[in-house]
C-alpha cells in the first residue's frame, strides 16, 4: 500500500529499517557497557570512563536513533491506515506493543546508567547478562511480524 507518502514510502521504510539497525546495535551494547561499568565501580578511574562510554552511546546512537526510528515508524503506519482503522493490521498493532516496550527498555536502562553514576547498583551482574537478552528476544518478534505479517 502506498498512501499518502506515494514514491517515498520505500525511501521511509529503507530509512526506519535503517536506524532501527543503529537503535538495536545501541540497546544489544549499552547492558554491556552497564555490565562492565558495574565491575568497574570498585577500580579508581574506571566509572568515569564508563560514564563517558554511555554518555556518548546515548546522544550519538541510541537517543537520535529511537527518535527517528518512532518519527519514520508513525509515518509508515499512519500510511497503511493504522489511525483510520484500516483492517487486516492485527500485526502492526502487535509490533507497536513490541515497540513500545522495546522503548521502555531503552529508559530502563538509560536510568541504570544512572544508578550507577551515583555507585548505587541494584542488579548483579548475571541479572545485567540476562536482561541484555531483552531486545534480541523483541526485535525477534518485531522482525516476524513485520515480515510474516501473522493477522
Amino acid at each position: 500500500m502506498i498512501g499518502f507518502m506515494g514514491a517515498a514510502y520505500l525511501w521511509a521504510k529503507a530509512a526506519h529499517v535503517i536506524f532501527v539497525i543503529f537503535w538495536m546495535a545501541g540497546l544489544f551494547i549499552l547492558p554491556r557497557y552497564l555490565v562492565h561499568h558495574q565491575e568497574g565501580l570498585a577500580i579508581p578511574g574506571e566509572p568515569e570512563r564508563w560514564l563517558e562510554r554511555e554518555a556518548k552511546l546515548r546522544r550519538m546512537i541510541l537517543t537520535p536513533s529511537l527518535v527517528v526510528v518512532w518519527v519514520l515508524g508513525l509515518a509508515l503506519a499512519a500510511n497503511l491506515g493504522l489511525f483510520e482503522g484500516q483492517p487486516g493490521l492485527g500485526w502492526l498493532h502487535a509490533k507497536l506493543l513490541l515497540v513500545v516496550l522495546l522503548s521502555g527498555y531503552h529508559g530502563w536502562a538509560v536510568g541504570y546508567a544512572r544508578k550507577l553514576a551515583r555507585g548505587k547498583p541494584t542488579l548483579a551482574a548475571r541479572q545485567l547478562r540476562m536482561i541484555n537478552e531483552i531486545p534480541a528476544v523483541a526485535v525477534t518478534l518485531i522482525v516476524i511480524l513485520a515480515i510474516v505479517k501473522p493477522f
